[in-house]
């Protein structure tokens, strides 16, 4: 079983899409590195043709539960709250979103292949704005999905846990990650795919170093670098 998709796959799974749509869908995931949800917020007016980058912008919403008799943030598992010691019997919820955006490249055959879709009159008009693809999260993995078992590609195991899953839009992110750290996996190379990608965390990032074999490969080779 493989762990990750490589280049020439994504390519089959170009190939293999029923559109332009899906052909498009496919490439942005692969090419920009971004989140399903992000790909499927992409309008037009994210786009600068004329400087080659694309607007991203990330809505994350999360749950802040605390007590109700004196406010203090608790966890989910917490029995007691651990301020006032008042037995957690109920909670008082408030949803935080969190919005980032940040601008990326983008290289000139995903621009091109934007032109001809918006050429054909691929995008959408919703709430004001000319969505790229108009379509739901769903959709937007059946076609991955679907692409993938068109292109007869094998599935993914996960190798954190062995399970073995479909390919989803999230496998191509991956794609993306481990093929950026094969090219460079220095301290810089590293924070600048952290920034690409929008991680919080260097860790999150620095994972995809593990996946692809680099960190076990550069462990070995600096063992023999120095002469005895």
């Amino acid at each position: 079983m493989k762990v990750y998709l490589e280049r020439g796959e994504v390519t089959l799974m170009e190939d293999a899409a029923a559109n332009l749509r899906d052909k498009l869908l496919i490439r942005v995931l692969f090419h920009l590195g971004c989140r399903i949800s992000e790909a499927l917020a992409l309008a037009i007016e994210d786009i600068d043709f004329a400087r080659s980058t694309v607007m991203i912008q990330h809505l994350k919403a999360s749950l802040k539960l605390s007590c109700t008799e004196c406010g203090q943030r608790i966890g989910r598992s917490h029995t007691f709250c651990p301020k006032c010691g008042v037995k957690v019997t109920q909670t008082q919820a408030e949803q935080l979103e969190h919005r980032r955006q940040r601008v990326l490249p983008v290289d000139g055959d995903t621009l091109d292949m934007v032109r001809e879709y918006i050429r054909r009159g691929g995008p959408v008009l919703r709430d004001g704005k000319r969505l790229i693809f108009g379509i739901n999260r769903h959709r937007g993995w059946q076609i991955v999905k679907q692409c993938a078992e068109e292109a007869g590609l094998p599935k993914l195991v996960n190798p954190e846990t062995g399970k073995i899953h479909s390919i989803s839009p999230h496998r191509l992110r991956d794609a993306f990650s481990i093929m950026a750290i094969k090219q460079n996996d220095s301290g810089d190379g590293l924070r600048l795919l952290q920034e690409h990608l929008g991680h919080q965390s260097f860790n999150t990032t620095a994972r995809y170093r593990k996946i692809s074999g680099t960190e076990q490969q550069e462990w070995y080779r600096r063992l023999w670098s120095k002469k005895e």
